[in-house]
């Protein structure tokens, strides 16, 4: 059955649920200075949705630009009327949505580019995440960071429904389908509102799901110089506690999300 929510709610679901955009902008601008030294000013969302990571990058500094690449306009409508609108005259003319493919944009060279939410997982083959992979690292400065993030774990791959408590809201994340043969994987969010109605399937996701070693191959392939992993540390009750840090080794828990930042 379609869901009834309205578009407004869809996207508030989902951004409650999954995004936090202020501490992934804290993590990417935090790591880049340690890396290089200084401040990164640029910056280009891949697969953006409503763009608020790059709302957020431009409200945090006065000099920082953004561009929010999305081939879906329903995504971005959603971005400007819950985003967008709420920035400054000045912040707005810092931040751009671009309606495009993110294999061929007219963003610039930026400082860092990001693709969260496991997006770039819609590349299927290993040809075509290469040259997707090649496309990044030629759109970074000379000294640039793309950032991903990665899911995986042996509960990832059984067909298996994660819950998780909100407020007023309750988020399914669903495994529907997983071929071993070829990773080719289809995933589904539900929500259950304050009302106590579920609504099914409100996003699927169709990928392949590609583990660390071979997307860090590929990385480095595409002329990335060092790909560093962050994994989440614990808290008192074994439990992620939403701090990530460089690291070179972990122990394979049942499920896990990590971050790899790729260096040019």
């Amino acid at each position: 059955m379609k869901s009834q929510l309205t578009l407004e709610e869809k996207y508030d679901y989902y951004e409650r649920a999954v995004q936090n955009p202020e501490s992934e902008v804290l993590f990417m601008q935090d790591e880049f200075k340690r890396i290089y030294g200084h401040t990164p000013y640029t910056l280009r969302e891949d697969f953006c949705g409503t763009g608020a990571i790059s709302c957020k990058w431009v409200e945090q500094n006065k000099e920082c630009e953004a561009w929010g690449i999305d081939l879906d306009p329903e995504p971005i409508g959603m971005g400007k009327t819950r985003h967008y609108s709420k920035l400054t005259k000045l912040q707005k003319e810092r931040m751009r949505y671009l309606q495009e493919n993110v294999l061929k944009t007219s963003a610039p060279k930026v400082d860092v580019v990001c693709a969260f939410n496991f997006s770039y997982w819609i590349f299927k083959n290993r040809k075509d995440l290469l040259k997707y992979f090649k496309y990044v690292r030629r759109s970074l400065n000379k000294q640039g960071v793309f950032f991903l993030d990665i899911f995986a774990g042996p509960e990832s791959q059984k067909l298996i429904t994660d819950t998780k408590k909100l407020n007023g809201l309750t988020y399914y994340w669903e495994c529907q389908h997983f071929n071993p043969f070829t990773h080719d994987c289809t995933f589904a969010i539900h929500f259950r509102d304050k009302k106590g109605k579920k609504h099914e399937n409100v996003f699927t996701y169709h990928w392949r799901m590609w583990m660390m070693p071979e997307l860090r191959d590929i990385l480095h392939e595409a002329g990335f110089s060092q790909t560093v992993v962050y994994w989440e540390g614990d808290d008192e009750d074994g439990n992620g506690n939403g701090e990530f840090k460089p690291a070179v080794d972990a122990e394979n828990c049942d499920a896990w999300v990590s971050y790899i930042a790729a260096l040019t």
